[in-house]
């Protein structure tokens, strides 16, 4: 007869329940180890190159710091200043029309093109490769062969247009044509990126639902809206912080092409911050400028992930 504790348990048994208590223990504790081994190197990298420069910049911007000698407190006389500053206002003005323009036609057409390169067309997967390119093409590159295309003296787009009778007038250097010229360049890189993210989104939906749809009666744009998109929110959420940050980060193509100008018409407040900084060596003043655009960035995307969390659809 197996002999019994005093409360009536086995006698073996707190042993066994003990032990496994113990080998759990012990496993969750090499799970965690194995986690923050991993983690570490990571966590180390950030907080060196990204958290610590991050507080040092805002150190900066509350100094009269130019890089050659001691800085000074000044307290928030760099931010006091951007106020009055027009140049400040003037880039400020360009990035958000750059950002405004880049942003929804970048989205949109990528969400177009995955839509339609994930039907079952002819050489799909060329067209695929065709539209990212750009994306991994270096921007650098790519920026001279656009300034080159439109450039109003050597411009083949010029060449083109006077052979059928049509004045190209100074193309990229015309204030009224360069931030359309800009934005047009911007979408071209972009596009192929957020299509490639739309086409995970739209092949992790599961087909029953559409099918679902189209026997209940619904045609292209009701399944669309109530079905695809609903259930594209969280990569919709990803794409559009992603457009947005690139948007306001937009520095390449701009200072290759145009160099801010003509007349200040296509300066971001990136231009600005890099000929604040590196041009006429105002570390403090460029400091404050870069922390406004990371305000301005954050609570955009506060915005973003506020609407479309609201809106998101969860499936099985």
């Amino acid at each position: 007869m197996q002999s019994r504790t005093l409360e009536g348990a086995p006698a073996g048994a707190p042993r066994r329940s003990s032990g496994l208590k113990a080998w759990r223990n012990s496993y969750r504790t090499r799970q965690a180890f194995t986690a923050w081994a991993f983690l570490t190197p990571a966590t180390l990298v950030l907080a060196v190159f990204v958290f610590w420069t991050l507080f040092q910049s805002l150190l900066t911007s509350f100094t009269n710091d130019s890089g050659f000698s001691a800085p000074q407190w000044i307290g928030i006389d760099n931010y006091i200043r951007l106020a009055g500053d027009p140049r400040f206002t003037n880039a400020l003005g360009n990035t958000l029309i750059y950002t405004a323009a880049v942003v929804p036609l970048s989205v949109g057409i990528a969400l177009g093109l995955a839509m339609l390169l994930n039907t079952s067309i002819p050489l799909r997967g060329l067209f695929r490769a065709i539209i990212f390119l750009p994306f991994v093409t270096s921007l650098g590159i790519s920026s001279i062969a656009w300034w080159a295309i439109l450039n109003p003296q050597i411009g083949i787009v010029t060449v083109w247009l006077e052979s059928v009778g049509i004045s190209a007038g100074n193309g990229i250097q015309d204030p009224a044509l360069a931030m359309p010229l800009v934005v047009m360049v911007g979408v071209w890189r972009e596009v192929g990126f957020f299509m490639v993210m739309y086409l995970a989104g739209l092949q992790s939906i599961p087909r029953e639902l559409r099918e679902t749809a189209q026997l209940d009666g619904a045609g292209f744009w009701q399944s669309f809206r109530n079905v695809t998109w609903p259930l594209l929110s969280n990569t919709t959420l990803f794409v559009g912080i992603m457009a947005l940050v690139f948007s306001f980060q937009a520095f390449d193509q701009i200072y290759i092409m145009t160099g801010g100008g003509p007349a200040f018409s296509t300066e971001t407040l990136v231009l600005y911050i890099f000929s604040t900084a590196v041009e006429r060596y105002q570390l403090g003043y460029a400091s404050a400028i870069s922390w406004v655009l990371v305000l301005i960035v954050f609570i955009v995307s506060l915005a973003q992930v506020g609407y479309f969390s609201k809106r998101s659809v969860q499936y099985s």
